[in-house]
């Protein structure tokens, strides 16, 4: 029986607080089945999501990426997009794609909220890698 793979997408943009989700993914999934690909921000996950889950080599995709409010507007039109675009890319390729993209409405830098949300992104991606392996189960018990 072979082994299913994942691909993690993470945002570069607050990496040291992003990375950690990839921490907690891999957790649940050993991180040998696991392909990680980087990405600049948020905005750019989308995309590539749809990409690796039309190469059928994917069991599933999961995308993590921090949105901050830096007190513009930008802030909700990416966030939206971010979450538009991955629902998209796993509807239009049948294939789970997860976000586990967090977008605080009060994110202060300083080590205080960083610790907060590094601690928040492990929890996240375990919760990640728990949803990709329940619909796994799922679809494979609706295909017996």
């Amino acid at each position: 029986m072979t082994l299913a793979r994942y691909a993690f997408i993470k945002a570069a943009w607050h990496a040291d607080i992003v990375d950690q989700a990839l921490k907690g993914f891999t957790e649940v999934i050993p991180a040998d089945q696991v392909d990680v690909f980087d990405v600049p921000g948020a905005f750019e996950m989308p995309l590539l999501a749809r990409d690796l889950a039309a190469t059928g080599r994917y069991a599933a995709v999961a995308a993590a990426a921090f949105v901050v409010d830096g007190g513009i507007y930008r802030h909700d039109f990416v966030a939206q997009a971010v979450v538009d675009g991955l629902m998209r890319a796993g509807l239009d390729t049948g294939v789970p794609v997860l976000s586990v993209s967090l977008t605080p409405h009060h994110y202060r830098e300083g080590a205080h909220h960083a610790d907060i949300f590094r601690a928040h992104f492990v929890t996240k991606g375990r919760e990640a890698a728990d949803a990709a392996l329940m619909i796994l189960r799922t679809r494979s018990r609706l295909a017996a």
